[in-house]
């Protein structure tokens, strides 16, 4: 049995964008789209408006995620992947795309999808200070310690 869905209230901030929506059932990320046309040169990055503002409740955050067919066909990708949006923040989304191709301009028309929204409840923590951290399984293993290419 899955959850009821969430309510996110939305505005438009420019009359013609359209909302965030997922593509298929089961979608973990519902599609932004550009609010005007634009060209990504070849490495040029960009901040780029969806004319929309969220208005997330108290304990979630969306997470703005790179959209794979962008990046496996053009090599768009999101700069600062995923990018935050807090629940107090009522300005509008923006996504910073980057164009990693050194060789081709990526052109985008008005109402293209260039990202995805994915809305996660999060935690709020206390920090505690502590001489030592307990141990764990993994201990102090970290970048490449559990192999790969490089790795072995």
């Amino acid at each position: 049995m899955s959850a009821p869905d969430l309510e996110v209230q939305f505005t438009r901030l420019h009359p013609d964008v359209e909302p965030p929506v997922y593509a298929h059932p089961g979608d973990a990320g519902a599609d932004l789209r550009c609010r005007e046309p634009f060209t990504l040169g070849p490495g040029e990055r960009r901040l780029v408006g969806t004319g929309l503002a969220i208005a997330l409740p108290e304990g979630y955050a969306a997470f703005v995620h790179p959209r794979s067919g962008l990046a496996t066909r053009f090599g768009v990708t999101v700069v600062n992947a995923p990018g935050t949006v807090d629940a107090g923040y009522r300005g509008e989304i923006c996504v910073c795309l980057l164009n990693t191709d050194a060789q081709h301009p990526v052109a985008f028309a008005a109402g293209d999808r260039i990202a995805q929204l994915v809305v996660q409840q999060v935690s709020r923590v206390r920090f505690v200070a502590a001489d030592a951290l307990p141990d764990s399984v993994r201990g102090f293993g970290g970048h490449g310690s559990t192999g790969g290419i490089l790795g072995g």
